[in-house]
C-alpha cells in the first residue's frame, strides 16, 4: 500500500478553473483543484457521475483555445473533492501540462526530477 509521501512524489499545484469530466455514465462541470504530472483532485457540489476506479476524462482549457485532456481513473472519493489518477496522455496534452507545471514551480531542475520519476514509474507499471 501506498504511504501518503510515496503518493505526494509530483508537486501538487493549485490551480482554480472549471473543467470538464466526462465519463460512460455521464458529463459534468468540475473545479479544479490542483494538478500534477500524476493526477488532479477537483470539486464538485453535485454527487459526480463516477465510482471508485472508474475511468473518466478530465478535459482542462486554458486562454480558450489549448486543451489538456487527461484519461484519468477515479482513485479517492471524499465529497465533495474527488481525486483522479491520470493515464497515458496525448502528446499535445502532456506538453501542455508540462508546460503548466514548469511555469508554476519555477525550478527547472525540480521539474526534472518529477519527469523522471514519472517515466521510472511507468516503465515499473509495464514491467
Amino acid at each position: 500500500m501506498n504511504t501518503n509521501n510515496e503518493r505526494r512524489r509530483f508537486t501538487r499545484i493549485p490551480f482554480d478553473a472549471e473543467c470538464e469530466l466526462h465519463s460512460d455514465k455521464g458529463s459534468a462541470v468540475v473545479q479544479l483543484v490542483d494538478i500534477s504530472l500524476r493526477g488532479a483532485l477537483v470539486e464538485s457540489n453535485h454527487p459526480l457521475p463516477v465510482g471508485m476506479n472508474d475511468h473518466v476524462k478530465l478535459h482542462l482549457y486554458l486562454a480558450n483555445d489549448i486543451l489538456i485532456e487527461i484519461p484519468a481513473i477515479l482513485t479517492h472519493s471524499q465529497p465533495p473533492q474527488y481525486g483522479f489518477t491520470a493515464g497515458e496522455m496525448e502528446i499535445d496534452s502532456i506538453t501542455h501540462l508540462r508546460r503548466l507545471v514548469e511555469l508554476n514551480l519555477g525550478d527547472e531542475a525540480l521539474l526534472e526530477r518529477e519527469l523522471e520519476q514519472l517515466l521510472s514509474d511507468d516503465e515499473s507499471a509495464q514491467a
